[in-house]
C-alpha cells in the first residue's frame, strides 16, 4: 500500500468519523438542558469541536500529496517500538501517580514534555514551549471562564 492510498483511506475514515459523530452519537447520546446560557459550556459544544477537528483532519489528509516512500527507518531500531510503548505505559502510571501530589496542571506539563521526549521530537523548542503553555491555557479557560474546579496539587497551587 503506498502513502498515498494510506492517506486517502484515513481521510475517508475520519470523514466518516465526523460525520457519525456530527450526525450520529451527539445528537442521541450527549444530551444538553435547553438553558444553557453561555454556548461554551453547552456539553455539546466541544463534542462538535472535536468532530469538526476531525473532519479537518480528515480533509487535510485527502489534500496532503504522498512523499517519497523509505523502506528503512534509520532512526528506529529493532525492538525500539516495545521500548516506547513500555516508557509511555511508565509514563502513563507516573501521571497518575503524580496527579493528586502535583496537581492536573504540573503533572500534565511534565507527562506532556516527557512524551515528548521520549518519541524524540524534532522540535524540542516548540515542544517544551507547548508542554508548559498548553496545560496552563487550559487551566485559566476552565478555571476562571468555565467556573469548572481543576484538581490542585498538594506543594503548588494555581490562583
Amino acid at each position: 500500500m503506498s502513502l498515498n492510498d494510506l492517506n486517502t483511506r484515513l481521510g475517508l475514515a475520519a470523514l466518516a468519523g465526523a460525520a457519525f459523530l456530527v450526525l450520529v452519537a451527539i445528537p442521541q447520546w450527549v444530551f444538553s438542558p435547553s438553558n444553557v446560557g453561555n454556548i461554551i459550556l453547552s456539553p455539546t459544544f466541544w463534542p462538535y469541536i472535536l468532530a469538526a477537528f476531525l473532519a479537518l483532519v480528515g480533509v487535510g489528509l485527502l489534500l496532503t500529496p504522498a512523499g517519497p516512500v523509505s523502506d528503512t527507518e534509520e532512526d528506529d531500531p529493532k525492538g525500539s517500538p516495545w521500548l516506547r510503548l513500555a516508557g509511555l505505559g511508565a509514563i502513563m502510571i507516573l501521571t497518575m501517580f503524580a496527579l493528586p501530589r502535583l496537581g492536573m496542571v504540573w503533572s500534565c506539563m511534565l507527562a506532556f514534555a516527557a512524551t515528548a521526549f521520549m518519541f524524540r521530537t524534532r522540535y524540542p523548542k516548540a515542544a517544551l514551549v507547548c508542554a508548559i503553555l498548553v496545560p496552563l491555557v487550559l487551566y485559566a479557560f476552565f478555571a476562571h471562564v468555565a467556573g469548572v474546579a481543576i484538581p490542585q496539587g498538594q506543594f503548588v497551587r494555581l490562583p
